[in-house]
Order: C-alpha cells, then structure tokens, then sequence
C-alpha cells in the first residue's frame, strides 16, 4: 500500500474527529470536539491559501495541518501539525525546571533547590505537534513519515518558520485519565480536574492560565512524589517519537508542559538533521527501481499543494528518477521539481 501526506481540506472534519476520540487524553492539539477542529482547518485553509512569505519579523502564527492518506482507498490514517510562530495570539506559557543554589556560612551548608518557573522563553518559535497515527497503522513506518514530512514542508517554505522550533510530548496519564503532575501542581488552584482543564484549553485556549496560574516558583521538594516523578517523563506512548526527535536534533532543555509535565523539546530549525539534508532536484524519468535505489522521503507542491510520501530513487548527475508508484501518488513526472531526503 501507498501512502500519501497532504494538506487537510474541510470534508476531513469527520475523520479528524475519529482520530481525536481515540487519543486518550492530554492531547490539545487534536480535542474531541467539532467545533474546534472546524476552527483548526478553517485556520489551515487560511494559511495554505496565503501565498506571501512575508516579513520572518512580522509573521503571524499559522497553523498547518497535514493528513496521511493510503492512495488507493483514501483512507484517513494519521494526521499532524506545523505552527510557524506560537505565542502569537495568547502568551506560550512552559515550566523551566531551575536550580537555586544557596549557601550558609555558619552552617557550612550549601542547599540546591530545585523549582519550576513560569516563562514564555519560547514565544516566537516554531511548533511541529498534533501527529496522531490510528492504532492500526504503527508499524511499517508512516509514523516517521508523518513526523519527517514537516520538517520537508518546512524546508520547502523555509521563509515562514521561526529560527527556532519546538514540539511538546504529551505526559504522564493515569490509569483514570488524569494527570499526577496537574494535580500536584495547577490543579491545587484552579478547582478543576486535568481532563477538564486540558479540553477547555484545547477549545478556549489557555488565556485562563495567564489569569490564574501563580507566577512564583514552584519548589518540587514540596510536590507531592506523584507529581515529582512526572516531571519531564513523555507518556509511554511517546517515547518513540522522542527518540526520533533526538535524532532530528531536538534536546530537552528543562522545558515542561504546564499541563502534565511531559517535556519540550526544542532545537535551532536550520540544525533539525531533515530540514538540513533536504535536497531540491528536478526528476529526470520516472521508471522502476533498480540496485542503484535508495529510500528516501520525497515531497513536491507549494502549501495546500504539498504532498509527500516514501520513495526509491536513483540519483543521477542531472537529478533523480523516481519509482512508478511514488510518482502517481505525488503527480509528478520527468521534468517536475521534489525535495527529497534520505529515509
């Protein structure tokens, strides 16, 4: 089977619903609510209808949504997201995990405390996030091809990303859909349960954090274990795609969630490996694979043209050919301009 990424259209209300119910919590970027998906791919269709890069100073916060689809039946498998510039709109808040070091000289003691900030150092920044893969497809790698085909659409559209750029990994949830972090933290001021808090977020936006979330640290010595040990741990589920954005070039540097504590990666948008090695080159035929194929991701189209999917291609001096199947599902032939990037 072949699989194709595009930009989301609006009769994909329903499938993203499907998806969305089937999360399990503590995924704002995709509620399980209608309305607030509609508002999402309106917004997606504005920013796949702008044609003007812009100003990198002055551009406003766009959301990109992308949709995984096999190409013979048309079968909605996966979804993911690109925002160019958080923060924009509403304060991108994050915990900073920081150590106070104090010494007493008539006790000859030195204390190291650890403590939560609020901040918005990441205002500004690019985000890739709202990747779901349906249950039935974790295997053969599309999850890879939902996550790399942003960094290519971000290559390809380089001029509208932030210099920086980050992904969130959702947290720690309990067995009831909770979250032992928001408990032992916001939770304690806020009178509202995690799965309560997460979905007006996802719906309403996190302005009511500005409005009553604490701006002093938090000491984590005075958190209850549970939340303590939630602390920067990604949910189960997400550990593979941590490891695939360490090896993208994304670290994690004490930034946490606010809501359930999983941590923030981040990395410098030129130094992430995919958009690094993205390479533009024209296709010089289109004819089956030989011993001379390599796999690689291949994307071609400017915004709400964008497609991607896996390929064998066979680079040659005036450029690349490109196996049969891939070149139908991207819709190009000889002559027609991909970026590509090894798989």
């Amino acid at each position: 089977m072949t699989h194709v990424i595009r930009a989301a259209r609006a009769a994909d209300l329903e499938h993203l619903y499907e998806m969305a119910k089937l999360t399990g919590g503590g995924f704002t970027n995709l509620p399980p609510d209608r309305r607030a998906l509609t508002a999402k791919l309106e917004r997606a269709a504005a920013a796949f209808a702008n044609s003007e890069d812009g100003d990198p100073e002055t551009q406003r916060d766009e959301l990109f949504v992308l949709i995984l689809e096999e190409v013979a039946t048309h079968e909605v498998r996966g979804t993911c997201q690109i925002f160019t510039r958080v923060g924009q709109t509403w304060p991108f808040y994050s915990y900073r995990h920081a150590t106070l070091t104090q010494h007493s000289k008539e006790l000859g003691r030195t204390f190291r405390a650890e403590m939560l900030n609020l901040v918005t150092d990441l205002e500004g920044s690019s985000e890739v996030g709202g990747l779901f893969l349906h249950p039935g497809e974790r295997a053969g790698g599309l999850g890879m091809l939902l996550a790399r085909s942003r960094y290519l659409f971000i290559a390809m559209h380089r001029k509208r990303f932030a210099d920086r750029i980050l992904a969130e990994l959702r947290g720690v949830i309990d067995e009831r859909g909770g979250s032992p972090f928001w408990d032992g933290v916001a939770g304690r001021f806020f009178g509202m349960n995690f799965q309560d808090a997460d979905y007006f977020n996802a719906i309403n936006g996190n302005q009511f954090i500005a409005d009553l979330m604490p701006k002093h640290p938090v000491y984590i010595a005075m958190l209850p274990e549970t939340a303590r040990s939630a602390i920067g741990l990604p949910h189960p589920s997400g550990r593979a795609a941590m490891r695939m954005l360490e090896t993208e070039g994304f670290a994690a540097e004490g930034y946490i969630d606010i809501f359930d504590g999983g941590p923030t990666m981040t990395a410098r948008t030129d130094r992430v490996r995919s958009i690094t090695d993205a390479k533009m080159v024209p296709v010089t035929e289109v004819r089956a694979a030989d011993e001379t194929a390599t796999r690689a991701l291949v994307a071609t189209g400017r915004l709400g043209d964008f497609r991607c999917t896996f390929a064998r291609i066979m680079p040659g001096e005036a450029g690349v050919a490109l196996d049969p199947d891939a070149a139908a599902a991207l819709g190009v032939g000889a002559g027609d301009t991909v970026w590509h990037v090894a798989r």
